[in-house]
């Protein structure tokens, strides 16, 4: 053993010529990544190299499932905490290791099996080639955490796989599978998985002969880009088209970083183009975007680690039954089935079934379009979905998803019907969005047994379940409906009973700034476009067109009822009122838009002006409103309740309520969510901010919560 560390080993090769294998292999983790150890481990690895003599090349290796996850971000958040000019001189230090390992006097070659993402990526470029095998991937996800890659891969990836696709696959922040990294030049070569580091060492020997240039290799990647000026500004300017036109540089500062920095280094050889990534990472890691996304980041692996805490005394399921067969039916059922648990989809009448059935087979049709299934696969997904009239095999089930109507007593029939006949430990669940899970229980004989298990929908695109543990809900159910989400491929958070539960307890509100705007006079396109600039997908107005104007009368009654005291207008909303005039939104192509399908078969948006004649009638002034009036009303009633939720105890932490308005209802995820969003703006500002709105009534005024963290300067994140 020429080296052995804690997270890195260097030895030759048995019976090679002079070719040593550098393993990462962290004895203390499941994942190899670059935390602060390893980078110490590298440095003094690479000087070993330096002094080691008989090294003819080199293999790059790991012995985990994940070659290398990137860079240690929970280390990162310390880092972006410094100043620029520590965060250039760190990135500089690390640079000069990468760069020294690159210029050993030896041909070596990174043998991918696993992700190598991130710091990861980077490492492998530091490589004359790259093997890969078919469980590998690879990319530079950076942009996604509000950074950029920082180790030299945007110098070294624009270099060897070209200006376009190295500004796509960072501005993108996209994974590459084997097939797709080996069409642009990411990896050199796929070789079968029990093949991998024997060609890798294959690949060696032949440099070593004198088969491949890799010399040539290396100083392609330490060059200048091999582009004129004409050719380079028509590279960089079509990018920018592109790119921009999918992540708004405002928003997401670091893909313009990237870009500014690729194209400033352009013709500058490694060394010098170095130190123009350094200074834009620093840049990029200095925003507020980069501190709400890596914060995000570590946000999303609490929740996970959270849901495997809450799973821990989960019953294995192995069957389980969907009752309604509707849009939502067929999605809870599409999506049991595709994860490998077959699924009892009932109903009471025929047409539902066979609607419920469309919908699975669709979403099915689409994966076979897009070559991710093929035709037999989809057959084999669709027979584990069993559609049916009765209860006759019900006993047998391990779970029941109710998704029947919206409606209390419908629910409550339904649900204890199901129970009757099923056996005496099996879960039953409501996928309610807005009824009370303690008040649902009411009706069944074991309400231990029964939990809230909130989809959203399209189901096969939305990552969050609420699940909702109601009073008498026992800690097993909870456990085996967070393992069930998990199974189904979903992000689970945990949640306490009220009406509305989490998620749209917090829209409601949101919704009720919108009518109150639409009250006094806003138009309501400009609050779309204003909200829609702030970050979110879609405006309100949009919004409660594809949820469905009489799911959102419905659902408002229910919070009016549960809430009175801020949830219950003393006026005609201008959501009823349209409802009122039979505008349900996309389901019937006309709500506060109207909409006509498009050659591929979507609705397309467009304003109706007769809406504006109808919300006249329920507008009581018409007065202008800048689009930060506008912003700050929304945001105050949507942060607020999210606060009074974890006054209540609702949610259990900030983390899971950020990540619940993130996965559940598309809060911009460059703000990080509402909690770290007061953060930014300030606490004590922010409570400024709703008493200047207080007067517009409960919603507004900021909840005890707030003050008491104002007047002691806590915030729901530390800095």
């Amino acid at each position: 053993m020429i080296y052995q560390g804690n997270n890195l080993w260097l030895d030759f090769v048995k019976d090679s010529d002079g070719i040593v294998q550098l393993c990462f292999d962290a004895k203390d983790g499941s994942v190899n990544k670059f935390d602060k150890t390893t980078n110490q481990e590298f440095a003094e690895v690479v000087g070993v190299l330096e002094q080691t003599p008989n090294i003819k090349g080199l293999v790059l290796t790991s012995n985990k499932s994940v070659f290398i996850a990137g860079a240690d971000i929970t280390e990162f958040v310390g880092y972006f905490g410094q100043s620029q000019e520590w965060l250039e001189n760190w990135l500089l230090q690390v640079n000069q290791v990468f760069s020294r390992f690159e210029d050993l006097p030896f041909p070596k070659v990174a043998a991918i099996g696993g992700a190598a993402l991130g710091g990861g990526c980077e490492m492998t470029l530091v490589c004359e080639y790259r093997v890969m095998n078919g469980l590998g991937q690879i990319g530079l996800p950076e942009t996604k955490l509000g950074i950029y890659p920082g180790w030299g891969g945007t110098v070294r990836a624009s270099r060897l796989i070209g200006v376009d696709n190295a500004l796509e696959a960072i501005a993108t922040g996209k994974t590459y599978r084997p097939l797709d990294a080996l069409k642009i030049g990411l990896v050199d070569a796929v070789v079968a998985d029990d093949q991998l580091f024997d060609s890798a060492i294959d690949l060696v020997q032949k440099c070593i002969n004198g088969d491949f240039d890799w010399q040539a290799r290396r100083i392609e990647k330490q060059s200048p880009i091999q582009l004129g000026q004409l050719e380079q500004a028509m590279a960089f300017n079509s990018a920018k088209g592109m790119i921009f036109a999918k992540a708004n540089p405002k928003q997401y500062p670091a893909v313009a970083l990237a870009l500014d920095a690729i194209e400033k280094h352009a013709n500058l050889y490694r060394d010098e183009a170095i130190k123009i990534e350094v200074e834009g990472f620093a840049k990029a890691a200095k925003t507020l975007q980069a501190q709400a996304l890596v914060g995000l980041f570590l946000n999303d692996q609490l929740v996970k680690k959270l849901a495997k805490s809450h799973s821990k005394h989960a019953h294995d399921i192995k069957t389980a039954a969907v009752l309604g067969a509707g849009i939502m039916g067929g999605g809870i059922a599409y999506q049991a089935a595709v994860k490998g648990l077959p699924i009892i989809m009932k109903d009471i009448k025929s047409a539902q079934l066979e609607l419920g059935m469309n919908e699975a087979g669709k979403l099915l049709a689409k994966e076979v379009d897009k070559g991710k299934i093929n035709p037999v696969k989809m057959g084999q997904v669709l027979s584990t979905i069993r559609p049916t009239l009765s209860y006759a095999d019900f006993g047998e089930v391990d779970i029941v998803i109710e998704a029947v109507v919206e409606n209390p007593a419908i629910k409550q029939s339904v649900l204890a019907e199901a129970e009757a006949l099923t056996k005496d430990d099996a879960i039953i669940a409501s996928n309610t969005s807005t009824i009370s899970i303690t008040k649902l229980a009411t009706a069944l004989k074991r309400p231990e047994n029964f939990v809230g298990m909130h989809f959203f929908n399209p189901v096969h695109r939305m990552p969050l379940v609420e699940i909702i543990r109601g009073e008498k809900t026992s800690d097993e159910a909870v456990a085996t409906t967070v393992a069930l989400a998990q199974k189904m491929g979903k992000t689970p958070i945990v949640v306490n009973d009220c009406p509305g539960f989490l998620v749209n307890r917090v829209l409601f509100p949101y919704f009720g700034a919108f009518d109150l705007l639409i009250k006094e006079g806003a138009d309501f396109v400009q609050i779309d476009k204003a909200m829609e600039r702030f970050g979110w997908p879609m405006g309100p107005a949009y919004l409660i067109d594809v949820v469905g104007l009489d799911t959102g009368v419905h659902g408002a009654a229910v919070m009016a009822e549960g809430f009175p005291d801020r949830m219950k207008p003393d006026y005609t909303g201008g959501i009823e009122h349209l409802y009122g005039q039979n505008r349900l939104g996309q389901k019937n192509q006309l709500g506060f838009y109207r909409y006509e399908i498009d050659k591929k078969g979507k609705p397309k948006k467009l304003v109706d002006e007769t809406t504006h004649q109808l919300l006249a009638e329920v507008q009581t002034d018409k007065r202008a409103f800048d689009d930060q009036e506008i912003i700050d009303r929304m945001m105050v009633a949507f942060c607020n309740e999210t606060v009074r939720c974890l006054e209540d105890n609702i949610v259990a932490s900030a983390a899971e309520a950020d990540m619940a308005m993130i996965l559940g209802v598309g809060f911009p995820p460059f703000r990080g969510g509402p909690c770290r969003y007061i953060d930014q703006i300030g606490v004590e500002a922010f409570v400024a901010l709703c008493d200047r709105y207080a007067h517009l009534g409960k919603v507004y005024q900021a909840p005890d919560k707030l003050r008491h963290m104002a007047q002691t300067g806590e915030t729901f994140y530390q800095s």
